[in-house]
């Protein structure tokens, strides 16, 4: 059975990958902080998530990264990819605000699904807020539909 996403074969939206300015490859310490920085001028962030922390967790085991592009010595582009041993998920989907149009977005989640593919993932999820709606048209060109489901979310207190 071949991996699906909207209904669409996953394989035809890998094989359409157009090339990026620069080759996704995992973060490195020395991109920490321009990628946070990317995210904040994605408007990524959120006061209640540290991404320092996000960055770090990601890049604590085997079954999640973030990958990044970049151009002139800067990242331009971002893609956090985690596997759940069930679902593949992609978080903080970002490229430079003057990049934006240019085929980096897709090239970032092409990255982040080949990724999660080469780890098993049938499946392929992401989230986005509400009031994004601006990127809902760039997931759905990219074979993404809305999955009819609700979030539920809670905070535990860790000591």
């Amino acid at each position: 059975m071949s991996a699906t996403t909207g209904g669409k074969p996953l394989a035809p939206v890998l094989a359409a990958a157009p090339a990026a300015d620069g080759e996704f490859v995992e973060i490195t310490d020395a991109d920490v902080d321009q990628v946070v920085e990317l995210w904040r001028a994605c408007g990524l962030t959120r006061p209640w998530n540290d991404p320092h922390l996000d960055i770090t967790d990601a890049r604590a085991g085997d079954t999640s990264t973030i990958l990044v592009a970049r151009a002139d010595g800067r990242v331009t582009a971002s893609a956090m990819a985690g596997h759940d041993g069930h679902r593949g998920w992609l978080y903080y989907v970002a490229v430079a605000p003057e990049l934006r149009s240019t085929g980096l977005g897709r090239a970032a989640v092409v990255a982040a699904e080949a990724w999660l593919v080469a780890r098993g993932a049938r499946k392929i999820q992401l989230m986005v807020r509400t009031a994004n709606t601006d990127v809902l048209s760039f997931y759905e060109r990219l074979g993404y539909a809305d999955q009819e489901c609700t979030v539920l979310g809670r905070w535990v207190e860790s000591d």
